[in-house]
């Protein structure tokens, strides 16, 4: 070997070997942002990289005065956002016009009641009707049928056990058949989960500790179940009239295997509907309390399908609440002297089915958040918004609004998966809501604080109406954006049949297997920061000819429940405006 060789690798063979020294060492250091190996990455939803916007979203007034605040909100399938609020706490900001009926209220000793406390929103045009709210639906729970019509279940006073549905129909004079003392049990604080065959766990809700089915029908024969957990999983009560729970509105999923994964407080379990056997105790879930008044908020990720039906991996991820003592120390009903604790900025990962389920920790939010809403957006991605940084649920119990829309990826590496888009100037805390729109904005409603409608207040009760444009509708996408072709679509999916989507990017550039998503959303039914019934399909490709897609429909109800979907396709994360569907 020639000398100047020899030198050489005299020099730089150490020079390697340190070098390789550091990375395996660098490797050896705990990185409190990379990603935890605990966690599936979900595998890639293309074979490129996604686009990002560099924008940040923005927002703007969709209506100024929509004349009842949004305490409970529903999208409809026939483009009609429905929200309502309480009969039991004297007049709304909407009332009825002269000559219009004023219904007699049993909730104020049969009286007259000139003022609307439901609407439907038409969220093309802003327009909206009021709707007629018979039996008290103050903090009640609800869904969609699977022929679209919306139940909405309890309520209190005279509506704790009542039934309420409207039809999904574009009748300009369709409003609520209302059924009182219809239900099993009481259901004030509860919520509802759709099953396979379309019927609906109506559970929980104050001082009940069970649930019931509920079938697509108004007339139905009652059965309760008693759940024993909700009681387990109850605060004990401070003495008469002074409740805390931290229970209510308990997070209810349906599995892939038909069977529902239920979270109440700070403990988690997996039961039967049809028999009420508790089919699997979850780990504690250290950190506080989750559920109402604290009201963290949680999601099912995008269940992701496979061509040849493989099982499919459910995951759910609870973030934010606050301290088991968050309610009792700010509350009028227990103290004098209000103390608003901080809430939470936690977030944590599960995936029941798993043999060993554990809560992984996620990456912090950006900021604490209470009364939060954490929805589905068009391409997979989730959007946290509305809520307060400190206090509870509750009247007057919240403050320091949280103002700023979080953007969360969930399978991006550790550290990334959390953005700060722009801020709103509206306060969304107590009793507001939100619901993607078919043409993927996001509709903010609501916010009412306080006992009655009041607009002198540091966070008045708020009737305006925003629209949020997520960063995906950056202008500069448009030339990347998918548009379906309703005509060459099939609007009805036969559960394991092959389906078509015809769609063009507006660039005229033909759509590519690995480019392109299709995304399949059941539209929930959102109160106190849960959106019950929320869930998103990612059915498989199997080809794209000609601009035409070929993709697997979901197996069953327990993959999909029946009922109508918004579909969207969705061009490496940049989605185009959806179409309703029906999955049966």
């Amino acid at each position: 070997m020639a000398p100047l060789v020899k030198t050489y690798l005299f020099f730089i063979i150490p020079l390697l070997l340190l070098a390789s020294s550091n990375v395996l060492a660098q490797q050896d250091i705990v990185d409190p942002d990379a990603k935890d190996p605990g966690i599936n990455d979900g595998g890639s939803d293309y074979a490129n990289p996604p686009i990002e916007s560099a924008t940040l979203g923005q927002w703007a007034i969709d209506n100024p005065n929509a004349g009842v605040a949004a305490m409970q909100l529903q999208l409809m399938p026939n483009d009609k956002v429905v929200w309502f609020d309480t009969t039991s706490l004297g007049p709304s900001g909407f009332k009825l016009p002269d000559g219009a009926p004023c219904p007699n209220n049993p909730d104020a000793n049969n009286q007259p009641d000139c003022y609307a406390h439901a609407i439907a929103y038409d969220w093309k045009t802003s327009n909206y009707r009021p709707l007629t709210l018979q039996g008290d639906a103050w903090c009640s729970s609800g869904n969609l049928w699977p022929n679209g019509n919306l139940m909405a279940t309890g309520g209190t006073n005279s509506g704790d056990k009542a039934i309420r549905v409207l039809a999904n129909n574009d009748d300009p004079k369709a409003d609520f058949d209302t059924r009182l003392n219809v239900l099993a049990d009481t259901r004030w604080y509860s919520s509802n989960q759709v099953l396979d065959d379309g019927a609906a766990v109506v559970l929980g809700g104050r001082d009940s500790f069970s649930y019931e089915i509920v079938p697509p029908q108004m007339e139905f024969p009652k059965q309760r179940f008693d759940l024993p957990f909700l009681k387990e999983t109850q605060t004990p009560a401070l003495g008469p009239g002074k409740p805390v729970e931290n229970n209510l509105y308990p997070f209810q999923f349906l599995l892939p295997d038909g069977n529902v994964f239920l979270f109440a407080n700070n403990r988690a379990i997996t039961f039967a509907p049809r028999t009420g056997k508790v089919v699997k105790q979850h780990p504690e879930l250290p950190g506080g309390s989750r559920n109402y008044p604290p009201s963290g908020s949680a999601a099912l990720f995008p269940l992701k399908l496979t061509a040849d039906d493989q099982p499919v991996k459910a995951e759910i991820v609870i973030c934010g609440g606050n301290q088991p003592n968050a309610y009792e120390v700010v509350d009028a009903r227990h103290v004098t002297e209000k103390q608003f604790l901080p809430a939470l900025q936690d977030c944590h990962r599960i995936q029941p089915l798993a043999p060993d389920a554990a809560w992984i920790d996620e990456q912090n939010m950006p900021s604490p958040r209470t009364m939060g809403d954490l929805i589905h957006l068009a391409n997979g991605d989730l959007l946290m918004l509305n809520g307060a940084k400190a206090g509870t649920s509750g009247w007057e119990d919240s403050t320091d609004a949280n103002l700023t829309p979080v953007l969360y990826t969930p399978y991006k590496p550790m550290g990334q998966r959390f953005k700060e888009l722009t801020p709103t100037n509206i306060a969304r805390m107590y009793h507001s809501c939100s619901a993607l729109l078919p043409d993927t904005r996001v509709l903010v409603a609501g916010s009412n604080m306080h006992k009655y409608y009041t607009f002198e207040a540091e966070y008045p009760t708020e009737l305006r109406v925003e629209k949020f444009t997520p960063p995906y509708l950056d202008p500069a996408l448009d030339n990347q954006r998918p548009a379906i072709d309703a005509q060459g679509t099939d609007k009805v999916i036969k559960y394991g049949q092959p389906f078509k989507v015809a769609a063009t990017l507006a660039s005229g550039d033909p759509l590519v297997l690995g480019d392109i998503k299709v995304t399949l959303l059941y539209p929930p039914f959102t109160t106190h920061g849960f959106s019950q019934n929320q869930r998103m399909v990612v059915p498989a490709i199997t080809a794209i000819e000609n601009n035409v897609i070929t993709a697997v429909a979901p197996p069953s109800g327990m993959i999909a429940p029946p009922g109508y979907y918004i579909l969207f396709v969705n061009y490496l994360g940049v989605p185009g405006p959806g179409l309703w569907v029906h999955i049966e």
